[in-house]
């Protein structure tokens, strides 16, 4: 009979089993270098720098005005900044243009749904697509040979992720048809059909009730975890922030507050300050 094993060292094993091992992260994917944007006399945002790590979810927080959604436009191309550069994949870029992002795997949600409504949940996700196909348009109207394979090997590619986000009882509804928080499951569905190396997502539980977000934060994890999808968000929801994040950026007035795990920004007075406006 093997001798019984001492408590303390039986508690140690305990919560060796229980705790689970720290996330690999990789190598720098996308950096930002003092990126400073205005419209007019506003100054949106002000020397802002981070990085974000392959396999990383990064949170950027801050309240209303902060420059969180410009900060995403600029990453993906849509704003160009007066100041500073964005790297991905080690490609430098004074201006990066939104089909550039596209082609070299950034993907992005939006805070206001922008879906086709009159389509359904499956056409959408096909748009997701469009990049990857590579016959051109007199193939795919003749619809034949390469064409034809060509589509059949989109929808798979496109009914893996209807299947992962289990949304198979709407894949031929209308999207327009559909309550808000199935309407950001699909929206979430399109940019994973670009297969993304980056994904960038503006207040995806915005509007949601509970459940609805605690699906959207499964998701968002297992595309992390199974995809090994890099994913910068914007959150209100401090309790889902500091749950799924690893890392948080908080902005202010277009100002950089803060940059670190969830345990450090939560204690950090300046970020306190910002978002209860009393001293610390």
């Amino acid at each position: 009979m093997e001798p019984a094993m001492e408590p303390a060292t039986a508690a140690l094993e305990a919560e060796s089993q229980e705790t689970p091992a720290p996330k690999r992260l990789g190598e720098t994917l996308l950096s930002v270098d003092d990126i400073s944007l205005s419209f007019g006399g506003v100054n949106a945002l002000s020397n802002i720098s981070f990085e974000i790590r392959e396999h990383e979810i990064l949170a950027i927080i801050g309240p209303n005005g902060a420059g969180k959604s410009s900060m995403l436009n600029v990453i993906n191309g849509f704003y160009q900044p007066q100041k500073g550069r964005v790297s991905f994949k080690g490609t430098t870029f004074r201006r990066m243009r939104p089909h550039v992002a596209a082609k070299m795997g950034i993907a992005r949600t939006f805070q206001n749904i922008a879906l086709f409504k009159g389509m359904s949940t499956l056409d959408n996700l096909m748009t997701g697509r469009l990049l990857k196909m590579k016959r051109n348009f007199l193939w795919q109207a003749l619809y034949y040979g390469p064409a034809q394979k060509e589509e059949v090997a989109h929808r798979e590619a496109v009914e893996r992720i209807i299947d992962f986000l289990e949304i198979q009882a709407i894949r031929k509804t209308p999207v327009g048809r559909l309550p808000y928080g199935l309407q950001k499951r699909v929206e979430l569905g399109r940019a994973l059909a670009m297969e993304p190396d980056l994904l960038l997502l503006d207040e995806p539980m915005a509007g949601m009730n509970v459940e609805e977000k605690e699906d959207m934060c499964r998701f968002i994890l297992d595309v992390n975890d199974e995809f090994g999808t890099t994913i910068a968000l914007i959150e209100h929801d401090m309790g889902v922030v500091m749950d799924i994040s690893d890392r948080v950026v908080v902005l202010d007035y277009g100002r950089k507050l803060a940059d670190g795990s969830p345990d450090e920004v939560r204690g950090n007075p300046d970020v306190i300050d910002a978002y209860l406006g009393v001293s610390h």
